[in-house]
């Protein structure tokens, strides 16, 4: 009996494990249907995203014209693109079209400001203004190109009145990009206002109160109150509209068929379309597609990075 200790110390009693207990057969039953659902969307994505985009960067190595046999010919149509005026020329159309976002911004804050202030007929305003939203771009392109004839045009008729001759909007190389940023500024004013008109709309009124009894006037308060507080709906709205803006086509495509006098107003996107379904040029259209992906994402990729260092906090 000597050999053996009677009390057990604490230290010398191990926890036992708990049992892992089985999976029921309708919980897994419910993980196999919601894998289902998961895999639906990740499968499409796979399809239609991610091998249409890693086709196109094979095919713009080679000389495929969407028909016959791809034939890989290393760089020469990216050589052949930077060689291209056309491409330039186009590329400075589409960046040129951009003026129209800080302008539409602009306005859009502008008016969500005003029907902030709770004026009678607020609803009905930003009704009308969010119909061109969600209007056909197609049906709003013709009726614009409509309004920009020269000769009986709605735009032209207005400045007759006072006394003005307008051109022809859309023959006229020093008029047709800014006649496009027009409509494109009209066209997506209400969603850039509703946007900025919720975030002004969620802003605590405790600020305004508080900048109030500090002696604030309205510049004031708009510049360190509703101005960092709609910052984040402006960034979205820059980015999305630059993303936008890079792949702008039906516009191009029905208010000026031929890219506008002198290639003036077409965009790089409605070259990449004239190249690889009018010309059959598919590589070359795939080369150019490539290069508009790497702008795009360079320049979304500066933004970030930009917002990023002008982030800021309220203590």
């Amino acid at each position: 009996m000597s050999g053996i200790n009677p009390v057990v110390g604490a230290k010398d009693v191990k926890p036992k494990k708990p049992k892992k207990q089985k999976s029921s057969a309708l919980y897994k039953q419910e993980h196999r249907v919601a894998f289902l659902f998961v895999l639906a969307p990740v499968i499409g994505f796979l399809l239609f995203s991610v091998y249409p985009f890693a086709y196109s960067i094979y095919a713009s190595f080679t000389d495929w014209n969407g028909l016959n046999r791809m034939n890989f010919i290393g760089l020469d149509n990216f050589v052949k693109l930077f060689q291209d005026p056309y491409f330039y020329q186009t590329l400075y159309n589409t960046v040129f079209y951009m003026i129209g976002i800080p302008i539409g911004l602009g306005l859009a804050l502008l008016l969500a400001i005003a029907l902030n202030r709770g004026l009678r007929g607020t609803t009905f305003f930003r009704t009308v203004y969010y119909i061109p939203v969600i209007s056909s771009l197609a049906a709003i392109s013709i009726m614009w190109a409509w309004a920009y004839n020269g000769d009986f045009g709605l735009v032209n008729q207005v400045l007759e009145v006072f006394g003005i001759q307008g051109p022809n909007w859309l023959e006229n190389k020093a008029t047709v990009k800014p006649a496009i940023i027009l409509m494109a500024v009209w066209k997506g004013l209400g969603y850039s206002m509703l946007l900025y008109l919720a975030a002004i709309q969620s802003v605590s009124k405790s600020f305004y109160e508080a900048a109030d009894l500090d002696g604030a006037n309205s510049y004031q308060k708009f510049l360190n109150i509703t101005w960092p507080m709609v910052k984040p709906v402006t960034f979205f709205l820059v980015i999305t509209n630059i993303i936008g803006g890079f792949q702008i086509f039906t516009e191009i495509n029905i208010m000026t068929p031929t890219g506008g006098p002198e290639y003036s107003a077409a965009s790089i996107v409605w070259y990449v379309w004239q190249k690889a379904f009018k010309y059959y040029q598919m590589g070359y259209g795939s080369a150019m597609s490539l290069i508009l992906f790497v702008f795009i994402f360079i320049v979304t990729v500066i933004q970030f990075y930009l917002n990023r260092k002008s982030d800021y906090s309220l203590d």
